[in-house]
């Protein structure tokens, strides 16, 4: 094909959408089901019409070909464990019983079974269900959802295009079982799981299926030689199915380097390759293999990512480069729009100016379709899009908002020692110890407490205007009164406030800075049905004024225990926020560490001895190429320290982070320099103790012993066993008690049990040391 009718044949799509509906009707529905009040019938009702409504828009839009297979009750990793049967043995019997029950005891548990892992989708905030695999794991293709959501696009007349998870992919983000020694490769199983995904491939061929869509996001994480020829094994034998679709392999979130001539050479018909950000690299790298002959190219030229307005003139120079390379070229997003907001016309409160700096998945919808009739068409055709989008660019540029001289001046006067505490963990260790008079074995929480209805009412009530200030304020003492009491109570050693007054760990700071913008329905999926609204950073980052210290010196004058002070780290400030893309990540870390460490000295100087700076996103936003992570720890690391270095010997320092594999940055939360750090353990069963004593990390851990984010109550005989397995790892000198993450998410009654369980438990184990 000439490289006129490669750009006459170029076409809008993208490789899937939000899934939770205008309104979030997916998760109050599925939630409603939880609780009995609505059916299995009318819940399956109101999915397929969100699917509906999602792909008339799309079509409506100017897509010329839309995602299915992308929609998911709960989480498409999950789906996929379900389409080729590795249901864990735990769970077989509920999944037998109904389907849909079964399927939501993998993804949250019940009282009497663990649920499988979660952990963090790549460097993403999304959160999927982590395949349990072994040798005598057997597999069978249960295509019916794959198949159903396509007919239903079908039925519409609209081009439709499934996306599985690719199976290499899929098999690279499992685990081994419990039981199965933890040597085990799942990727050995390959050549069990191809027969599987033929079926598949050969259902939806049946149902109507002209392209499938298989994601193998892995591909951009450095792999082995290994690992590399089971991609070639795959897809030759994929390719060479008699009975199946065109396949159309998807890769995202970076470049994909060493598998991209994998890729090239395999007897698939199309790629999908990301061109934004570190993925860039892809044009140089495609050129370089001698481009895709034959073969279909989708080039994600549009940042699915992140929400600023796509540089439409510097795309469609990319696009052009592209069709010299392809036979076909078509325009989408750099990967799926999930990890966008919904529309950005919905917000009301952003100044109109700001509002046209950003882009939701509506409007990167809009964006892919005009540079795909820009490319088939000519640029006259879009003219009048193309003068807009520069003035769009060029007003943020140069607006004021973006640049506070003040900030950066106190930024680029830091120094090493700015980042270094006055004294060594020992020192500091001893200071603390005889400050604080904990036992063995000190149980805490990590911070947060049921977000009640109550509270949430009153919290729409005061910006509905139905109370004041005052009557709002004093819904939130009394909550953090029954906090305290119950802790005290309960016997906890170290307290927290609960933080009824917080919408969000990143946007109740957010709002407070300058800097910072707040949607109103910005909604994006974590996990299951659990959204959050990251805020947007638009500009230079200071505190105005304290944020927490009125609430904590409260809670404090409550009790005599220690109450800790609780701060969302620089790291995650960043990570859980739609970052500005206008200079480096580490100069914006900067600006926030130094806002926080106001935060810190207020706190201290208000006198609370123990301050908790959360990093949980640290592992998350770690680069998913070996070669770009010591740039990064070296800033994060710095930005962590800078926050929490200027305390005094015996205030005592915390951290903690959550879902995700931390064995490959253990040495870098060891230069967190922090007095103890809190991780989630309770799913992996103390793997993170374990890791932490392989590298002799020095300091305290509490790694959890309650799954928070499953409504099992774990008993003190369970919760005993884990901390006894955290012993044989850290000295109990160095150990804490505590839940894997944040209890806001869980009812009270749960919480009640799980804390008294877990202080039970603590005090059962200090008795036998």
């Amino acid at each position: 094909m000439t490289t006129e009718s490669a750009a006459a044949a170029a076409r809008a799509t993208v490789y899937g959408y939000p899934r939770q509906g205008p309104a979030r009707e997916l998760k109050k529905a599925t939630e409603s089901y939880w609780k009995g009040r609505l059916t299995a019938d009318a819940l399956r009702a109101s999915a397929a019409e969100l699917r509906r409504s999602t792909w008339r828009q799309l079509a409506e839009a100017g897509i010329h070909e839309v995602p299915t297979g992308d929609f998911s009750y709960y989480d498409h990793v999950l789906d996929t464990t379900v389409m080729v049967g590795a249901v864990p043995e735990r769970h077989r019997a509920a999944v037998d019983a109904d389907a849909l029950d079964g399927y939501f005891a993998m993804a949250r548990g019940t009282q009497d079974v663990a649920p499988l892992e979660m952990t963090k989708w790549f460097d993403t905030n999304y959160h999927y269900l982590v395949p349990e695999l072994g040798p005598d794991t057997v597999f069978a293709a249960d295509s019916a959802k794959q198949v159903g959501e396509l007919a239903e696009a079908l039925a519409l007349g609209l081009a439709a295009r499934p996306v599985l998870v690719g199976p290499v992919t899929y098999l690279l983000l499992a685990k081994p079982a419990p039981g199965v020694p933890t040597g085990f490769d799942p990727l050995t199983l390959l050549d069990r799981l191809l027969p599987v995904y033929a079926e598949v491939l050969a259902d939806l061929r049946a149902a109507g299926a002209e392209w499938v869509q298989l994601d193998e996001p892995a591909l951009v994480q450095d792999r082995t030689p290994a690992e590399l020829n089971a991609v070639t094994r795959a897809y030759r034998d994929l390719g060479a199915l008699a009975d199946r679709p065109k396949l159309l392999v998807a890769s995202y979130f970076d470049r994909l380097g060493e598998a991209l001539p994998v890729l090239a050479k395999a007897p698939v018909e199309g790629l999908a390759l990301d061109f934004t950000g570190t993925g860039a690299a892809n044009l140089d790298d495609l050129a370089a293999v001698g481009g895709l002959p034959g073969k279909r190219l989708v080039a994600g030229v549009v940042n699915g990512r992140n929400i600023w307005v796509n540089d439409l003139s510097a795309s469609l120079t990319t696009l052009g480069t592209l069709l010299g390379l392809a036979d076909r070229v078509d325009v989408a997003a750099s990967c799926s729009l999930l990890h966008v907001p919904l529309d950005a016309a919905a917000e009301r409160d952003i100044e109109p100016q700001i509002l046209r700096w950003l882009s939701f998945a509506r409007q990167k919808t809009a964006e892919v379709v005009t540079l795909a009739k820009g490319l088939a068409q000519g640029t006259d055709t879009i003219a009048a899009e193309l003068a807009a989008n520069r003035a769009d660019l060029v007003s943020r540029a140069t607006s004021p908002i973006t640049r506070d001289p003040a900030v950066r001046a106190r930024a680029a006067a830091v120094t090493e020692s700015d980042a270094r505490r006055s004294q060594p963990y020992a020192e500091r260790s001893a200071a603390q110890r005889a400050h604080l008079r904990l036992p063995l074995l000190p149980t805490t929480t990590i911070g947060s407490f049921p977000q009640t209805g109550e509270l949430r009412t009153a919290r729409a009530d005061l910006r509905a205007g139905r109370i004041d200030t005052a009557g709002y304020e004093d819904r939130v003492r009394a909550e953090i009164q029954e906090v305290v009491a119950f802790q005290e109570k309960a016997g906890l050693d170290v307290l927290v406030h609960g933080e009824p007054e917080r919408n969000d760990m990143v946007q109740y700071f957010a709002e407070q800075l300058t800097g910072y913008l707040a949607t109103q329905h910005g909604w994006v999926q974590s996990y299951g049905t659990r959204y959050v609204r990251p805020p947007v950073l638009a500009g230079d980052i200071s505190r105005p004024e304290p944020m927490t210290v009125r609430w904590t010196s409260y809670a404090q004058s409550l009790t005599g225990r220690p109450v800790k002070g609780m701060l969302t780290g620089p790291v995650t400030m960043l990570a859980w926020s739609f970052v500005r893309d206008d200079q480096p990540l580490g100069d914006t870390a900067r600006q926030v560490a130094l806002a926080l460490r106001d935060e810190v000295n207020d706190l201290e100087t208000a006198g609370t001895s123990v301050i908790q700076v959360d990093e949980p996103a640290l592992r998350e936003t770690l680069p998913l190429r070996a070669a770009d992570r010591p740039a990064y720890l070296a800033w994060a690391t710095e930005a962590f320290r800078l926050t929490t270095a200027s305390v005094r010997p015996d205030t005592q320092i915390h951290t903690h982070m959550c879902y995700a594999e931390f064995g490959d940055i253990v040495q870098a939360i060891d230069d967190l320099d922090a007095d103890v750090i809190s991780l989630e353990a309770a799913r992996s069963h103390m793997q993170v103790a374990r890791e932490l004593a392989a590298h002799g990390y020095p300091r305290e851990a509490g790694p959890g012993v309650y799954d928070i984010h499953s409504p099992r109550v774990p008993s003190p005989a369970e919760a005993a066993a884990l901390v006894r397995t955290g012993l044989a790892a850290i000295p109990a000198d160095r150990l804490w008690v505590n839940p894997d993450c944040g209890l806001k998410t869980r009812a009270w009654p749960e919480v009640r049990t799980s804390l008294e369980n877990l202080v039970a438990a603590a005090r059962t184990v200090r008795a036998e040391l």
